[in-house]
């Protein structure tokens, strides 16, 4: 047999021969490196996906949403924001929109009989009938409040609100700040604003009338233009507290969502580690399967040596099966890894993204993986005289 007589094709089927006598110890070796592929695709898949959601979100509610707090002063004490400073902050030129929510002293519970201690970690806040437009709240039952029901004893639920109090659409009646006020409406989750999926919100005119407010806000939330959401952020604290403008806080909510997806993306880093070692004890596993498929066909090699194969020609065979096993298991890998992360985010109501460059990258993996795997087991191969492997048990 002649090198140059044997042409890819040839050293496809002669490769692929080789596979088929073994299928079974084929199908765990392929496997092993197919689990370390899925498991990288998987991992990039669904944290793609979940940045992508993210984005999804911060493009439908926008990055441009300020908020203004009250912090401390010099002695560690609460500070307070003015009764005028939402009029004030939306005064500024590049400011959109301004509106407020604030703390009160008070408790809902789902009736009147249960212990006051038991608040259930719901916030009961007063808010502004701009509220729902400035911080862009979308409403899953009811709707939000109006210039009526916001000077009556009438609520909106955040979503986690309604669910701890059992809450399932508009009409029911909560026993709230002493009270009975009429639930009118219940907020979906928000990701922008999660502090009021928690809350229970009442109208600003309700709550001075009912519930002691005293005007003052808690919580500013400013929409400022996009080209000049920094511009307004270094002017918020002196407009909002002139005379102190060290004692309050700017925040801005689309910041704590990219540094929760910088602990995704950490997290990611070290899913991937585990996929690479996955991934490495499957090469391994090729390694082993060659070595083993040498020793058993030693009398094939003497044979094939004897009718004229070359040393090269041994070599190139068995460096062909060696990635042909890897290929099928890094074709199976991109196929798991992306079918885990299909079902994933579709769980999750995420968009589905698996980036070309991860199954790309996958299958070059896998194919390096069977060179270096298979290079031994070809080199030892090639070294075999003919009549030493004709001559082996």
């Amino acid at each position: 047999m002649n090198a140059a007589r044997l042409s890819p094709p040839d050293v496809l089927r002669v490769g692929a021969a080789g596979l088929r006598s073994r299928p079974l110890r084929v199908f765990l070796s392929a496997l092993g490196i197919a689990i370390g592929i899925a498991a990288m695709i998987g991992v990039v898949g669904i944290s793609t996906s979940s940045r992508a959601q993210l984005q999804e979100t911060l493009d439908r509610l926008g990055t441009n949403l300020l908020t203004v707090a009250p912090g401390r002063d010099l002695f560690g004490d609460e500070t307070s924001l003015p009764a005028e400073s939402v009029g004030m902050i939306a005064r500024i030129p590049a400011v959109e929109s301004a509106s407020a929510t604030a703390t009160l002293d008070a408790k809902v519970y789902r009736n009147d009989r249960i212990p006051a201690g038991e608040s259930g970690g719901i916030s009961v806040q007063a808010a502004r009938l701009d509220l729902s437009r400035t911080v862009g709240l979308e409403i899953a039952a009811g709707g939000w409040l109006n210039p009526a029901t916001a000077r009556y004893p009438a609520v909106v639920l955040g979503a986690s609100a309604a669910d701890r109090l059992g809450v399932a659409g508009t009409g029911a009646q909560v026993w709230l700040g002493g009270q009975w006020f009429t639930v009118v409406g219940v907020l979906a989750p928000s990701a922008l604003v999660p502090e009021l999926d928690a809350a229970a919100l009442v109208g600003w005119e309700a709550a001075a009338a009912r519930l002691s407010f005293d005007g003052h806000p808690t919580t500013v939330y400013t929409r400022a233009r996009k080209d000049s959401v920094e511009k307004v952020r270094e002017l918020l604290a002196a407009t909002a507290q002139p005379e102190s403008p060290s004692e309050i806080e700017v925040s801005r909510p689309s910041d704590a969502l990219a540094a929760r997806n910088a602990t995704d993306e950490a997290f990611t880093g070290l899913l991937l580690g585990l996929g690479g070692v996955a991934l490495l004890v499957g090469g391994v596993g090729v390694a082993n399967t060659m070595v083993i498929s040498v020793l058993e066909r030693r009398s094939e090699i003497g044979l094939r040596r004897s009718l004229g194969a070359t040393k090269g020609q041994i070599r190139l065979q068995f460096l062909t099966e060696s990635q042909l096993l890897a290929a099928l298991g890094g074709m199976g890998g991109v196929a798991l890894g992306a079918l885990v992360t299909a079902v994933y985010a579709v769980g999750q109501g995420w968009p589905t993204v698996v980036p070309a460059w991860a199954m790309a990258g996958g299958l070059l993996a896998t194919l390096l993986i069977g060179a270096l795997a298979g290079l031994y087991p070809a080199l030892r191969a090639a070294r075999l005289s003919p009549t030493e492997a004709l001559n082996a048990p």
